[in-house]
């Protein structure tokens, strides 16, 4: 796996919003290629643990050999973050002092052309980051019935020609089925009018991420990932999100809102009656994004955006 190469976005600001601490327990939800896990494991040494966690096969492989160095300081799992709590709970890990998730798909996945990630070459359509289970993208699109391609498309793309790129789809696979990237692309170029078409936005992107996002259930995921662990922060712990669009980004701001808030009473009530305190604290009002450095470096930071909230 010498040709893994993914560059982790935002790493100083990483860094310094979680401050990692010699004798800390961090969890890294999405590994990748370690970038940030080297980083945390450098600043909590001689003896801060990582726990990580990556639902990519290729992505693990790799990560355990970058992460060697550091010996049983690191404990790696080949598994998605949805599930963290309770995989914690099975190795006796009951408090975090950090957690990081990198929401973003890798370089590696992207370039790599059978993984079926890109509209730009074409592969398989398979889209799958754990591709030992799942259905694939090929899979839904040959399958689901219009209305839920049409949901899909349009609520995850946010694709405004959501339902005519539905139709289709439908009509293509009529013929025969669709089974390559490129082979999809061509539909989706169909669908949408050229004249219509975004200067600087291929006309399958959406489609593409819509699709991404279903095959691999990521807002779910991002959803109950992260309820479980902010419920493991310890006081003083503190969680850091990297979103790339903005659906991911809402969930992450409703969810750390939601954590932070106080009482819940209507404001026509002299006093609280339902107790509630705040349990966290949000370090990032508004999202931390990629200077203008990084995002000459890295052009795929451009969408990033960090979020953190600490524990009371």
């Amino acid at each position: 796996m010498e040709d893994f190469h993914h560059i982790s976005v935002l790493p100083d600001e990483v860094l310094q919003a979680l401050s990692p601490k010699s004798g800390g327990v961090y969890v890294d939800g999405t590994l990748g290629g370690a970038g940030h896990a080297g980083l945390i494991l450098t600043a909590s040494a001689p003896d801060g643990q990582l726990i990580g966690f990556d639902r990519d096969e290729e992505a693990i492989a790799v990560a355990r050999e970058r992460l060697s160095v550091f010996g049983g300081r690191v404990r790696i799992f080949h598994r998605n973050f949805a599930g963290i709590a309770q995989a914690l709970a099975e190795i006796g890990v009951d408090g975090i002092d950090g957690f990081v998730l990198d929401l973003g798909v890798s370089s590696h996945q992207l370039d790599r052309d059978e993984r079926g990630f890109s509209f730009m070459h074409d592969a398989p359509l398979d889209m799958r980051m754990d591709r030992s289970s799942g259905q694939s993208a090929a899979d839904l699109v040959n399958t689901l019935p219009e209305a839920e391609l049409y949901r899909i498309i349009s609520e995850y793309g946010e694709e405004r020609w959501a339902k005519r790129v539905a139709s289709f789809i439908v009509k293509a696979r009529d013929g025969r089925p669709i089974e390559t990237t490129l082979e999809l692309v061509d539909v989706i170029k169909g669908a949408i009018p050229k004249a219509k078409w975004e200067e600087r936005l291929h006309p399958a992107t959406r489609t593409f991420q819509a699709l991404r996002i279903a095959v691999n259930e990521e807002l779910k995921s991002l959803e109950e990932g992260l309820e479980g662990l902010l419920s493991l922060l310890k006081p003083g712990g503190r969680g850091a999100v990297i979103s790339f669009h903005s659906l991911e980004d809402r969930i992450v701001k409703e969810g750390f809102r939601a954590a932070a808030a106080g009482c819940t009473c209507p404001k026509e009530l002299p006093i609280c009656i339902c107790g509630r305190v705040p349990r966290f604290k949000l370090v990032t009002r508004k999202p931390i994004t990629a200077g203008e450095a990084e995002v000459a470096a890295n052009p795929r930071s451009r969408s990033a955006k960090l979020r953190v909230v600490e524990k009371i």
